[in-house]
C-alpha cells in the first residue's frame, strides 16, 4: 500500500481537488491507499495572522469569514444538494469551536503555544473532513481520521516530537480495524500524553505522512504538490532550474535543511529508517514523472544534484586566545545554545582554535549573544575572549551530491564562479562525508550566486550572458541584428545564450530583466524606453545584480569611458571598441587591467585598434609565448589606406579625398583623419600593450597635409586648399614612382619609440601591394625575423567592428 500526501495548493481549488479524486481513484486500483491532508492554501497563514490579531485585541471577524465561505463553496461546488448538510453541519461545528478560541485569546490577550496549536489545527480538521466527504461520493469507504488521536507526541507545543513507538502501535491497530477503506488523515496535528492537541510543526503534514508509512511498511510515500519534484534550485531565482529524477536520502535531506522547501529534513528520517521510497509528484501535472527519493540511485553523471539556500541567516563571531588549547571549549559552547533551543545551522573554525563562526536563525542572534555572554562572564572579564559579534543580512549557499565525494576540483569550480561575478564568502563550510559545500555570503548577493554557480555547474544547459549595450548606431545595431542570427549557433555550439538586459543611446535607454527582444528594439526603445541618463543605466545594471554581466560600450564618446573603472570594479566585464578610455593617460590604462584583474573580470578591447582583425590577440599570444619583438609596422586607417591606394595618378589627391568622403570612409570633417590623431591612438594603444609606458604627447606625427590645408575656416575652405596645393601632393607621388615605389602612411614601433610618417615602400614590403581600404600590420620578432607575420584586412566598417566586439564576448562566455 502507498501514503499519499496532499499539500495546500493540491486542496486549494475546485479544480486541485477534483484532480485529487482522480488521482486517488487511480491508485485505489492497485490497493486502498492512506491519504494524507494539508490546510487549503493560505489557510494555516489566516488562522496565524488571526491568532496574532486576537492577542492584540485586533479584529478578526473578516478573515474567519473567508475561511468558512471558502470551505462551503467546495462543498456546495463538488457535493450534489441532497449530501451537502452533513458536511456543511459539521464544518460549522468547527468553525464556532475556532470562533470561542479566538474570542476567548481576544478576551485574554493571550496566547499560549498550546493554544495557537489548537488554532491551526482547524485548518487540516475542515479541509480533510471536507475532501473526505466529497471522496465518498466517488468511491464507498471513505473515512476521515482525525490524526491527533494516533499520532503521540511530548508536550513541545509548536513542534513536538513523536513517540513512535506507541504511535505505530495505535496507527497499526486503527489500520487493521478499518481494512478496506480508504483513509483520509489529517496532517501536522497530534497529541500529547493528556490528549491536548500537538502540531508537528513545519513541514508536519510530509511527517504526518512518513510516520503513517512507516507504521504500516507502505510500499512508497507520494507527496503530491505543485511543482515538478526535487529542482536543481530555486525555480523563483533560477529560470533555468530543472526537476531532478530521483535523489539518494542524504542527498534530499541536504538539500532540504538548505532550503528546498518541496519536503521537509525529518520527513524522510522514518522513510530513510525503513529505506521507503518517496515520490514528489505535481498535482498539476499527474503525468509528470516526479523526483523519486530512495535509498538504491543510479549513477548519475551530474557533478551535483543541487544548489540550496537559507535566504536569511546570522552569524555569532566568537574568537580570543582563551579558546586556544582549551578541551571543552566548543561542547560547552554548543551545550548552552542546544539547551536553549537555539539551533544551530553552520559551524566553521580556524586550525588555530582562535576563533567559531556559527549562523543561527536571525530571531535567535542577539538572545544567543546574550546567553553566550552570561555563560562566559568570567573569560570576557579576563580578556580571554573578546565579545561575540553579530552579523545580520546574509545566506546561506549550498551544494549537493554525492558525486562530489570523487570528483576533485568541486571547491575551486564553486569559488571560481563566485569570486568572478564579485560575491564576498563570509564562512565555509564542508562536512566530511564530501556531499555538501555551504558558503555564508551577503543576502543580496544570492540570486546572483545560486545563478553563477548553477551555470558553472550545470554546464548541459545554457550558460548565460547578461549584455548592457550602450550605444544603437551603426555599431551597435550590427551587433544586435548578429546576436540575433547566431543565437541558434552559439546555443548549439558554444552552449551560451547571450541576453541583452539593457541598451541606451543617447536620448533613451530600456531594460528587460529577462532580455530584450532583438527583433523588435527599435520599435521597443523609443516606445517605452526613459529619458537617457549614463551614470543611472550604469546604476541600473549594477542593481540588477545578475551573474555574468558584460558591459559593451559600442560609442566613440568619452562619456561612458568614466564609468569604465567602476564597472570592473562591480566584477562586471567591459568589452569596447572606443578606443578612448585605452589611448587616454597611462595612469588610466593601467588602472582599467589593473582594477579587471583584481576583481577576476575581463577587459576587451580587440576592435580598439583593428577593428575585426585579431591584431591585439596576435600581440598577446607573441608577447605570452615568449617571443621577443624588434619592430611593429601599421597602417590602421582605412580612409589613409584608400586615399593612397588609389592616389595612381588617374585623379587627383583633392578628388580621391572627396570620393572617401562620399563613400563614408571619413568624418565629416577628412582633417579628423588626415591629421593622424585616430591613428595615433591606435598605435599608443599597441605600444602599451607591447610594454612601453607611453603617453600620447610621445609618438611622433609627421603631417600629410601642408599647413593651409590644416588651419582652413571650413571644410570648403579645405578642399579648395588642397586644390591649391596639388602640385605638393603630384611631387610627393612623382618622387615615390621614378623610385619604383609607391606612397603609404605607416605607423612604426621600434626601440620603445612610436612615428607616424607619409614612407615610400618597394615592392619587397609587405604593404606594397596593399589595396582598398585594407588595414595591415606587420610584426617582426625573433621567430618572424626574415618574414613578418602579416595580419591583413578590413579595418573599419559597421560589419566587422561589429564582429570583433561579438567575438570578444564570445570570449567572455568562454571564460565563465
Amino acid at each position: 500500500m502507498k501514503v499519499l500526501k496532499f499539500g495546500g495548493t493540491s486542496v486549494g481549488s475546485l479544480q486541485s481537488i477534483s484532480t485529487l479524486i482522480e488521482i486517488v481513484k487511480q491508485e485505489q486500483a492497485e490497493g486502498n491507499p492512506v491519504v494524507v491532508l494539508s490546510a487549503m492554501s493560505g489557510v494555516t497563514n489566516l488562522l496565524t495572522a488571526m491568532a496574532a490579531k486576537a492577542e492584540k485585541g485586533e479584529d478578526y471577524s473578516d478573515d474567519l469569514k473567508h475561511i468558512e465561505k471558502r470551505h462551503f463553496d467546495v462543498v456546495k461546488a463538488l457535493l450534489p444538494a441532497g449530501l451537502q448538510n452533513p458536511v456543511l453541519t459539521r464544518l460549522k461545528i468547527y468553525f464556532n469551536e475556532l470562533e470561542d478560541l479566538l474570542q476567548a485569546v481576544f478576551n485574554l490577550r493571550e496566547l499560549s503555544l498550546q493554544t495557537r496549536d489548537l488554532i491551526l489545527s482547524y485548518g487540516e480538521r475542515c479541509s480533510t473532513l471536507m475532501v473526505s466527504h466529497i471522496a465518498n461520493k466517488h468511491f464507498e469507504g471513505s473515512l476521515f481520521v482525525d490524526g491527533s488521536e494516533l499520532i503521540k507526541t511530548n508536550s513541545d507545543f509548536g513542534s513536538a516530537r513523536v513517540e513512535t513507538e506507541l504511535t505505530e502501535r495505535l496507527i497499526s491497530a486503527f489500520y487493521r480495524a478499518h481494512t478496506g477503506r480508504v483513509l483520509f488523515v489529517t496532517g501536522f496535528i497530534a497529541s500529547n500524553a493528556q490528549n491536548r492537541l500537538t502540531t508537528l510543526g513545519r513541514g508536519g503534514s510530509d511527517y504526518t505522512a512518513a510516520v503513517w508509512a512507516s507504521a504500516l511498511n507502505a510500499t512508497e510515500i507520494q507527496i503530491w504538490t505543485d511543482v515538478n519534484g526535487m529542482m536543481t534550485a530555486d525555480p523563483r531565482m533560477v529560470s533555468k532550474a530543472f526537476p531532478l529524477p530521483e535523489l539518494s536520502y542524504t542527498e534530499a535531506m541536504e538539500l532540504s535543511y538548505f532550503g528546498a522547501k518541496v519536503i521537509y529534513p525529518p520527513t524522510m528520517i522514518p522513510a530513510f529508517l525503513k529505506k521507503i521510497p518517496i515520490v514528489i509528484k505535481n498535482t498539476f501535472q499527474p503525468d509528470f514523472p516526479g523526483t523519486y527519493i530512495r535509498n538504491d540511485v543510479r549513477a548519475s553523471e551530474l557533478l551535483i544534484k543541487g544548489i540550496s539556500s537559507i535566504d536569511e541567516i546570522s552569524i555569532i563571531n566568537l574568537s580570543g586566545s582563551g579558546m586556544v588549547g582549551k578541551t571543552g571549549f566548543s561542547g560547552r559552547l554548543f551545550s548552552l545554545l542546544s539547551r536553549e533551543q537555539i539551533n544551530i545551522v553552520l559551524i566553521t573554525q580556524s586550525s588555530s582554535e582562535h576563533s567559531i563562526t556559527f549562523a543561527v536563525k536571525p530571531e535567535d542572534a542577539v538572545r544567543a549573544v546574550a546567553l553566550i555572554s552570561k555563560e562566559f562572564e568570567l573569560e570576557l572579564d579576563a580578556r580571554k575572549l573578546d565579545m561575540p559579534e553579530i552579523e545580520n543580512d546574509l545566506s546561506v549557499l549550498a551544494i549537493v551530491g554525492e558525486n562530489m565525494k570523487h570528483t576533485p576540483g568541486m571547491s575551486g569550480k564553486l569559488f571560481h564562479a563566485l569570486g568572478r561575478n564579485g560575491v564576498n564568502v563570509r564562512a565555509i563550510a564542508q562536512g566530511s562525508s564530501e556531499y555538501n559545500i555551504s558558503v555564508i555570503l551577503t543576502r543580496s548577493d544570492l540570486s546572483k550566486a545560486v545563478n553563477a554557480v548553477h551555470d558553472a555547474f550545470f554546464t548541459e544547459l545554457k550558460r548565460t550572458l547578461n549584455v548592457f549595450c550602450v550605444g544603437t548606431g551603426n555599431i551597435g545595431k550590427t551587433l544586435f541584428r548578429q546576436l540575433q542570427e547566431q543565437a541558434a549557433f552559439l546555443a548549439t555550439n558554444n552552449d551560451l545564450q547571450v541576453k541583452v538586459i539593457g541598451m541606451a543611446n543617447t536620448r533613451q535607454m530600456y531594460f528587460d530583466e529577462h532580455g530584450i527582444d532583438l527583433n523588435a528594439w527599435e520599435d521597443v526603445l523609443p516606445a517605452h524606453g526613459e529619458p537617457a541618463d549614463l551614470a543611472q543605466f550604469v546604476q541600473r545594471m549594477k542593481a540588477f545584480n545578475l551573474p555574468n554581466c558584460v558591459f559593451v560600450d559600442n560609442t566613440a564618446s568619452e562619456a561612458p569611458v568614466a564609468f569604465y573603472q567602476s564597472v570592473l570594479a562591480s566584477s562586471i566585464s567591459v568589452v569596447t571598441c572606443n578606443k578612448i578610455g585605452n589611448s587616454g593617460s597611462l595612469e588610466q590604462y593601467r588602472s582599467f587591467k589593473d582594477t579587471a584583474r583584481r576583481f577576476g573580470v575581463d577587459f576587451f578591447y580587440e576592435t580598439n585598434v583593428g577593428a575585426g582583425l585579431p591584431i591585439i590577440k596576435t600581440l598577446k599570444d607573441l608577447m605570452v609565448s615568449g617571443d621577443k619583438l624588434s619592430k611593429i609596422e601599421a597602417i590602421l586607417s582605412g580612409t589613409i589606406s584608400f586615399i593612397f591606394n588609389n592616389f595612381n595618378g588617374t585623379h587627383d589627391f583633392a578628388s580621391i579625398v572627396q570620393t572617401a568622403q562620399d563613400k563614408g570612409y571619413t568624418e565629416p570633417d577628412p582633417r579628423d583623419d588626415l591629421n593622424g590623431k585616430d591613428f595615433m591612438r591606435k598605435m599608443l594603444i599597441l605600444a602599451r600593450d607591447a610594454g612601453y609606458p607611453m603617453e600620447s604627447s610621445d609618438v611622433v606625427i609627421e603631417n600629410i597635409l601642408p599647413e593651409s590645408c590644416l588651419q582652413a575656416a571650413s571644410v570648403p575652405e579645405f578642399y579648395e586648399e588642397l586644390v591649391r596645393n596639388r602640385d605638393y601632393f603630384e611631387k610627393l607621388k612623382t618622387d615615390a614612382e621614378r623610385s619604383g615605389k609607391v606612397l603609404r602612411y605607416i605607423g612604426t614601433l621600434e626601440n620603445g619609440s612610436v612615428r607616424i610618417a607619409l614612407e615610400m615602400v618597394d615592392e619587397s614590403h609587405p604593404f606594397y601591394m596593399l589595396s582598398g581600404s585594407d588595414n595591415i600590420i606587420s610584426f617582426t620578432t625573433d621567430r618572424y625575423k626574415d618574414r613578418p607575420l602579416v595580419v591583413k584586412g578590413p579595418g573599419a566598417g559597421a560589419e566587422v567592428t561589429a564582429a570583433g566586439v561579438f567575438a570578444d564576448i564570445m570570449n567572455v562566455g568562454h571564460r565563465l
